[in-house]
């Protein structure tokens, strides 16, 4: 196993010529980092929107709402303005709700609740004998493509792959002395550039296909969308983002990262112990929380396989459309206090209900930043929504694909780049598509595509730049991570690692779904057919 680097070693690139596209990448990293800290950036971005708003509403900036009529406002002229801030009714609806905003944001209440349970699983010491007893010794390539795997299928446990597998896979990668944002930048591509790939149903399929099939139903009002209707291109979607995740983490972030220097990092992260061998008593602890995991999933079952499961929706057959998915945190916190605590006792780490209590309070006590910037980008991301700047954003892009005239695999190619470049600024998914969906699936169905077949084109658009913009509401959290091995990233550092997955992404996904879909004439998922017959002339 390679030498993990120590306090005196210099920060230094691998030795080598350096390409163009990592020059690129280096002026990406460069002009992102003359951006302020990000608690800074976020209330420069917010207070920027508060004065946009202003100018805008003052404007009159106006697009034509899409929506059906149902689905707007109650006092709604089929339009959707431009909302001001910078009036009495804004300044007034800022100051009433800026608490709100904050305890309101939906990935600060799953990310504390969560650390409770990671917590004591980590005061224990568990996670550290896990990842040794895993990792160790295993091949670096290997490794790599179980993380990026790890963290698709993450996905259908909603998110449990942000708050757990990202800062593990930089545990798992310091461990085997590899740059540890490496390790954070594979899961974090898996968990939210695949966001959309997966082997089985997940959350948001449900989600998405209700959005689709209230659109389509502007043209056919008898068309249904199921569930499923992705699943086939989903399935091996995941395979291929694994490879293109790992290759991209092995031949270009991983060298473009270099040598890891431990000084830049959080000492309370760089648990040297990381690197022992895993001793006889905790063999045997690991073996008894192998018993407790057990008993956990075994619960679980219980709970949502039979029919009469209690997390079961009595009103719902769907198992997807459960609360058992619904509130999944839950299980994260479940799953980490009764797998850390059995290891503790075992292993004598933890003796008293005080040893459990402590893992809480330590874990929470790393998140102080994170908090904070929470704040700040809870505002900014609510100022946003209030003001209909992003959804006229997403409107007037729809609309220039529209206007264009363009058929066939062209307009796909371009609706797909039209959704990733919209997904900056309106993070989403499901938003994004409530919008974007009623002018997209209308005038596409009107030239003979399925809904199910654009469906699955948006969320080739809506994954891929996932990892590299900041209105993804748990790209704070990523940053916090990442900050703890690198006190001296900046935004910029952190979009230009992420900048190569979204590139690659998007060529070879795109690439693959033209082939599938134009190529092979394949259907993207049970019953769903490629092309649609209108039922009105276009």
């Amino acid at each position: 196993m390679s030498e993990i680097p120590t306090k005196s070693t210099p920060v230094k690139r691998k030795p080598g010529k350096r390409g163009a596209f990592t020059r690129f990448l280096d002026g990406v990293e460069w002009l992102g980092n003359l951006l302020p800290h990000p608690v800074t950036l976020f209330a420069i971005l917010a207070l920027g929107i508060v004065l946009l708003s202003g100018l805008f509403g003052w404007m009159g900036l106006a697009v034509e709402d899409p929506r059906p009529a149902g689905a707007r406002g109650v006092a709604d002229d089929g339009m959707i303005r431009a909302v001001s801030l910078m009036n009495g009714d804004g300044l007034r609806r800022i100051f009433v709700n800026l608490v709100d905003n904050f305890t309101n944001f939906a990935p600060l209440g799953v990310v504390l609740v969560a650390m409770i349970g990671v917590g004591v699983a980590e005061k224990s010491g568990l996670i550290s004998a896990a990842v040794r007893a895993m990792v160790l010794g295993a091949p670096k390539h290997l490794v790599t493509v179980a993380i990026v795997f790890a963290g698709i299928v993450s996905n259908t446990a909603s998110e449990v792959g942000y708050v757990v597998l990202i800062p593990l896979a930089a545990a798992i990668f310091y461990a085997l002395g590899r740059h540890p944002l490496a390790g954070m930048a594979a899961a974090f591509a898996g968990v939210s550039g695949g966001y959309s790939a997966n082997l089985l149903i997940g959350t948001i399929d449900p989600l998405l296909a209700g959005i689709t099939e209230e659109a389509a139903q502007l043209i056919d009002p008898t068309y249904t969308v199921a569930a499923t209707s992705n699943w086939y291109f989903m399935f091996v979607s995941t395979f291929l983002i694994t490879a293109i995740a790992s290759l991209v983490t092995i031949f270009i972030v991983e060298p473009q990262l270099g040598d890891y220097d431990s000084s830049r990092a959080d000492e309370t992260v760089l648990d040297k112990s990381m690197t022992d061998d895993v001793t006889p008593l905790e063999k045997r602890g690991l073996r008894w929380t192998g018993v407790a995991l057990l008993a956990v999933l075994g619960v679980m079952a219980l709970t949502i396989v039979p029919e009469w499961g209690v997390l079961r929706d009595p009103d719902n057959p769907d198992p997807m459309n459960s609360p058992f998915f619904d509130g999944f945190v839950v299980w994260i916190l479940i799953f980490f206090l009764v797998l850390g605590y059995t290891y503790g006792r075992v292993t004598g780490t933890m003796k008293t209900d005080r040893d459990v209590i402590d893992g809480m309070s330590d874990a929470l006590a790393s998140l102080g930043l994170y908090i904070v910037l929470v704040f700040f980008a809870a505002q900014f991301v609510a100022f946003f929504g209030w003001t209909n700047l992003g959804a006229i954003t997403a409107v007037s892009g729809a609309e220039f694909i529209k206007e264009s005239g363009m058929s066939g695999p062209v307009v796909f190619v371009m609706f797909i780049l039209m959704c990733a470049l919209i997904n900056l600024s309106l993070g989403s998914a499901s938003a994004q598509w409530a919008v974007t969906a009623p002018i997209f699936v209308p005038m596409l169905m009107l030239v003979g595509y399925s809904p199910e077949v654009i469906q699955a084109a948006y969320r080739i658009g809506d994954s891929s730049t996932n990892i590299i913009t900041p209105m993804m509401s748990y790209f704070g959290l990523i940053f916090a991570w990442a900050l703890r091995y690198d006190k001296d990233l900046g935004v910029g550092g952190l979009i230009a690692m992420m900048l190569p997955y979204t590139i690659f992404f998007l060529i070879f996904w795109i690439g693959f779904f033209v082939l599938w879909t134009f190529g092979f004439g394949l259907p993207v998922g049970p019953g769903s057919p490629t092309y649609y017959t209108p039922a009105i002339a276009p």
